[in-house]
């Protein structure tokens, strides 16, 4: 295995006590972090005397609001091979790092790799801390390691090599405000060009999906699910059936679940996002930063 250095990233917003308990986790790693970097949207979004119980190395990173700048500034303080970006509500399996520091060095033509999600909160009601904590905890992964090409990294857990990040001045895009909704998928296919982007089932995790705090409210997302693919398709790094089939979906989810929306859901918010957003594309001012005049 290499003597890479590896970083671990985490851009949070209004999450305090969740960073907290997801920190707490990162101290259980084999392989431990050679810098973990915390950018906080606001200075009250980080209690600073839980990150003084963890055993490692914490740098907290001042970044302008929003995932993007958040995300660039601690790309830019720093100096490792390897960032693994975490959302501060990942909770990653304790070999994680160890994982990520083998995936890299056996092939250095790997620019980004995203793992398995034992379980995606995200995608249901979202789960509480313990409810996590006990499915990582009881997860036997026997099987042989799988690594297969991905479109795109997955941005709650998203290990980079940093080597062509810097030599070629790849970042997030902060034309995408606030949550910066497909940022991840946006930054990866900058970095395709450049090597392979793979999911390797030996990196797992499970995402608590919080809803409490920390998302876009609905009209902000719902205009996003839009523009932002409009945005990153002229970019030339999603094609436009590519654009146009999540745009579809999106749409189509929030105008059917709009009359018994989820309760943890703002669909109707977000069908009226998807509404301006479809309306500012045929006048010719669609922009994903008209967001931050919701």
């Amino acid at each position: 295995m290499s003597s890479s250095t590896i970083a671990i990233a985490i851009a949070t917003a209004g999450r305090r006590d969740i960073l907290a308990q997801t920190i707490s986790v990162l101290d259980r790693q084999i392989r431990g972090a050679d810098e973990l970097l915390v950018c906080p949207a606001r200075p009250e979004d980080v209690d600073m005397q839980g990150l003084s119980l963890y055993r490692g190395t914490v740098q907290v990173v001042q970044g302008s609001i929003g995932s993007s700048h958040q995300r660039n500034a601690m790309v830019a303080a720093s100096s490792a091979d390897i960032m693994v970006f975490f959302d501060d509500d990942f909770l990653p399996a304790a070999n994680y790092l160890e994982e990520v520091e083998r995936l890299f060095a056996m092939d250095p033509l790997i620019m980004v790799a995203t793992g398995h999600m034992i379980e995606d909160g995200a995608q249901g009601a979202g789960l509480e801390f313990h409810e996590a904590l006990e499915i990582l905890e009881t997860d036997e992964f026997a099987g042989s390691p799988a690594v297969e090409p991905i479109f795109n990294g997955y941005g709650c857990n998203m290990a980079i090599r940093m080597a062509p990040v810097r030599r070629f001045g790849v970042c997030f895009d902060e034309d995408l405000p606030l949550y910066a909704w497909l940022e991840d998928l946006d930054f990866s296919r900058q970095l395709a060009a450049h090597g392979k982007i793979v999911r390797a089932s030996q990196l797992r995790g499970v995402h608590m999906g919080t809803k409490k705090a920390g998302r876009s409210p609905g009209k902000r997302l719902g205009y996003s699910q839009v523009a932002n693919r409009i945005h990153i398709h002229r970019k030339g790094n999603m094609s436009r059936y590519q654009a146009w089939d999540g745009i579809v979906r999106n749409f189509a989810a929030n105008l059917a679940k709009s009359a018994r929306p989820e309760p943890w859901v703002d669909r109707r918010g977000r069908l009226l996002g998807n509404f301006l957003a479809f309306k500012d594309l045929l006048t010719g001012r669609i922009n994903p930063k008209k967001i931050l005049d919701m």
